[in-house]
């Protein structure tokens, strides 16, 4: 019952836009999501993947890190969830045939959506330097050929090792550890281009750059706000805790340019309600800002808490707090007295009075979280703007305690476990002395490349092989132009993947495709089947185990893939048990509990039901492991992000049938754009202002300081009810629009939120 191969390459021509929707999920989006799944699946691998998605004996979702609650339903998944594991547990396989009869230069002109519906990789093919086509090629032959480019080289910091957050920690481990014996810390992955900005913030301001709430500290809160977030399609399942806050009495602020159904009201397809009746209201206040005005908001709040202690003294900031457990509050007060309020506006697009209305629900909640995403952390001044929301937490004491913290809200599956097993390009000194202690070996020195970087370095010529551990990085990463020129310098591109992208058909000289087992697929080693692991945004550790057969015997698991290739690199004599992490995954487990912090007595621990929460001091015990031991309150200086006359402040967003880089349709339900994705969203008074009308076609040209014209064509223009001076176009399309250069101060993240373009009209497009 596989779904047959997309034949053509769909257009634009049927596009149809309606009104966006106010309400999330509901019938339609079982409507959506089940027959999906029946048809790409099939009843039976349909059955055995959702009713084991995200349940305690089961396997964890792929589409996001969203934490699983502590009771479980028996339908414990939500639309996309079922979307991507009817995309990865798809029985379609990508035929032998289809690399004769596909070049790579016909690949490099099909949409990212095209290659997904081709089926999934099976067999290892190669592309040899001067060819047009991959062939299919034996694994020991390919590991041969990582071998014999990576030995090649004249220093281990000319190969690059990029990782995508949908890894499990084992492989993770064992793949930084291969890196790092190999001589590099160059060990960029897909929280460069996120969340990066949030771990640079949070660790200076608190000592540690991950969320400090559980998941049950949502119910327990007066006071949720979300900013630059939209769960309603990122995260749905988030909506579930949302309308669990509510009915505990919770109040809910939403602060983004766009108004998200999701985030309007939520109709829960568990309950009555949900489904026949009229769901649940979830904002009690909606502030539509303009983009890149967070920081200047955030401000003005910790301005007004100030102003109310003043007015009654004692009463309102959290002194016994502040005082044992913080630096710099006099500081930071002086420096707020400046702030004009003129300046907040402008920065904002705000009036005082939607602020005082926020600043007086801040004051009267007890226990207040914040969370966040990537409509924060991808701006010039992201790092800052955490910082920002960090001391405003801070002055009321609302870390440490029921229902109160900081939350970032992760987009990966295990992008933040990939991260405490040592994927990075600067992992701490103590990880370094632990890993080199546990194996016996002397670890690089020095921070490596992050993912900017590395297109930086294939640019020049600095790094000669790329080597990708999942992901989509030629697509995933800003100025997508240069960033496809740079990988097609290098000698040798490897992709480790479960279905073809765009990273397939832009290349190094040569290139190899790895087959991958999914989180979906019972993965059996000598030592029998193996489960994995994986870390939630909330820092809940627990084991995943697929449950379908793989579609083919050729297929590797992803730590079978880097131990192997492990081997062959290093060589016969190296000292590492590279075949017994293979054969039984506890082996590596054993070394994660002796190396990572948090992590003894790892293999008993995880297969505990529900697995169990790493420590996190601020959180746990409002203990602060900064320089100081205390919370750092910081002093950030405002910068408005000036907007020329006739020009916009652009953001790229997903749609709803997205999953990162993967598109699993060409709708977005929720506003109201079908059967097309090149569209650009204007507010209706932008529009007038510019003299362009609903429906018109344009080329989006951005303007940055390098001068150079970066251009995306023939966008439909769609009036959409965003903040003033703000525009919206999908990821990752958008992406070609902004600079490599142009990234956040002190995390190196591409600027995506916040980039300035001009539109200029053009002729409809002829569809034929």
């Amino acid at each position: 019952m596989a779904s047959k191969p997309l034949k053509d390459d769909p257009t634009d021509k049927d596009l149809v836009v309606g009104p966006p929707l106010r309400s999330a999920v509901g019938l339609p989006s079982l409507l959506a999501s089940i027959p999906l799944a029946l048809s790409e699946m099939g009843p039976g691998r349909a059955a055995a993947t959702l009713l084991h998605m995200n349940q305690k004996d089961g396997f964890d979702c792929m589409s996001c890190a969203w934490p699983d609650p502590p009771h479980r339903k028996t339908a414990e998944f939500c639309e996309n969830g079922a979307k991507a594991v009817s995309w990865e547990a798809d029985p379609l396989k990508v035929p032998q045939s289809f690399w004769a009869q596909h070049p790579v230069s016909e690949l490099r002109e099909r949409s990212e959506y095209w290659l997904g519906q081709q089926g999934r990789l099976v067999e290892p093919v190669y592309k040899p330097a001067g060819s047009e086509h991959y062939r299919p090629i034996s694994w020991d032959n390919a590991f041969g050929i990582i071998a014999r480019e990576l030995n090649a080289l004249e220093s281990p910091n000319e190969a690059t090792f990029y990782t995508s957050g949908r890894a499990s920690n084992e492989v993770a481990f064992i793949y930084q550890l291969f890196v790092r014996a190999f001589g590099t810390n160059n060990l960029p992955d897909c929280s460069n281009m996120c969340h990066e900005s949030t771990g640079v913030a949070m660790t200076q301001s608190i000592g540690v750059g991950k969320s400090a709430i559980h998941y049950e500290d949502f119910a327990k809160s007066d006071l949720i706000i979300i900013m630059g977030q939209n769960p309603g399609t990122n995260h749905p399942r988030m909506l579930t805790a949302l309308e669990e806050a509510k009915r505990a009495g919770s109040s809910i602020i939403a602060i983004n340019p766009l108004p998200e159904a999701g985030l309007i009201n939520f109709k829960n397809p568990q309950r009555p309600r949900g489904l026949i009746g009229k769901g649940t209201d979830l904002a009690d206040q909606y502030l539509q800002i303009r983009l890149a005005g967070d920081m200047a908001l955030m401000q003005a709040l910790a301005k007004r808490v100030f102003e109310a202690e003043d007015a009654a003294p004692g009463s309102v900031l959290d002194h016994r707090f502040l005082e044992g457990h913080c630096i710099g509050l006099a500081e930071y007060r002086q420096h707020l007295s400046t702030l004009r309020e003129a300046d907040v506006l402008a920065a904002t697009g705000l009036d005082s009075a939607q602020i005082d209305e926020l600043a007086q629900r801040y004051l009267l909640a007890e226990n207040v979280i914040i969370t966040w995403a990537m409509g924060l952390t991808q701006h010039k001044k992201a790092v800052d703007t955490i910082k920002e929301i960090m001391n405003v937490l801070l002055l009321r004491g609302n870390i440490g305690k029921p229902g109160a913290g900081p939350c970032p809200i992760r987009g990966h599956s295990n992008v933040q476990g990939d991260r405490t097993m040592g994927i990075w390009e600067q992992m701490p000194q103590g990880f370094m002395d632990k890993l080199g202690a546990e194996f016996d070996f002397d670890t690089p020195a020095g921070h490596g490349y992050d993912a900017v970087q590395s297109i930086q370095a294939m640019a020049d010529g600095r790094v000669k092989v790329l080597v990708a551990l999942g992901g989509n990085l030629v697509h995933a990463v800003s100025d997508t132009a240069a960033a496809q020129e740079a990988i097609g310098k290098t000698r040798l591109s490897v992709q480790i993947s479960t279905k073809l992208n765009r990273s397939h058909a832009h290349t190094g000289e040569q290139a190899l495709i790895l087959p991958t087992l999914g989180r979906s697929d019972i993965d059996e080693q000598a030592a029998g089947v193996q489960f994995v692991t994986v870390e939630d945004t909330v820092c809940a550790v627990h084991a995943s185990q697929g449950r379908v057969a793989p579609i083919s015997a050729k297929m590797l698991s992803e730590v079978a893939i880097v131990s192997r290739m492990a081997r062959a690199v290093l060589g016969p004599g190296h000292p590492f048990g590279w075949e017994g992490f293979a054969d039984n995954y506890d082996t590596i487990r054993e070394h994660i509990a002796a190396v990572v912090d948090g992590c003894e007595n790892y293999n008993s621990r995880v297969r505990e039901p529900g697995g169990f929460v790493l420590a996190h001091p601020p959180r746990d015990s409002r203990t602060f492991p900064t320089p100081s031991g205390k919370a750092v309150i910081t002093i950030n200086h405002l910068e408005t992000l000036a907007l020329p006359a006739g020009r916009l402040i652009l953001q790229s967003l997903r749609s709803h049938d997205q999953f990162n880089t993967t598109t699993y349709s060409l709708n977005d339900r929720y506003r109201g754009v079908r059967k097309g994705r090149n569209v650009v969203f204007v507010s209706p008074s932008d529009l007038s202002a510019l003299g362009l009308t609903d429906g018109s076609y344009v080329d989006v040209h951005s303007e940055s300081e390098d001068k150079v014209d970066r251009v995306l064509r023939g966008l439909r223009v769609i009036s959409y009810p965003t903040a003033q001076g703000c525009g919206a176009t999908y990821f990752p399309e958008g992406n070609v629009l902004v600079p490599l250069s142009a990234t956040a101060e002190g995390s190196n993240t591409p600027v995506s939120k916040s980039i300035i373009v001009r539109l200029e009209p053009v002729p409809a497009p002829f569809f034929g």
